[in-house]
């Protein structure tokens, strides 16, 4: 059942991906944001291993918030995508970036 979840949540994720609108050059959307950490949902839920697909999306997603604005975007959508996810181990979650040695100019 929880798999079931997980993937339904994954599958939503990609159609928003696809649906939305192109964003301005440099902006971070939310569309963006899932499917750069859809590869982490299985090893912040304890589901699975860290993967090396999670670290670069945890990668892509840093170099796509390189300023104020798209860094805010992101964490506001990485809070919507956390409160829809059933499971989450926050304390995982928050040792990713080191995980995957990505350095972030804010703490998690």
């Amino acid at each position: 059942m929880a798999a079931t979840k997980l993937q339904v949540f994954v599958a939503l994720m990609v159609v928003m991906v696809a649906s939305r609108q192109p964003a301005a050059n440099g902006a971070v959307t939310c569309g963006l944001v899932a499917s750069s950490v859809a590869p982490c949902l299985n090893y912040i839920t304890r589901k699975g291993p860290l993967v090396a697909s999670c670290c670069g999306g945890v990668r892509s997603l840093n170099g796509a918030a390189s300023s104020t604005p798209a860094r805010r975007e992101a964490c506001h959508c990485l809070k919507t995508i956390a409160g829809s996810v059933p499971g989450i181990n926050y304390s995982i979650a928050g040792g990713i970036p080191g995980r995957c040695n990505v350095r972030l100019p804010f703490p998690m």
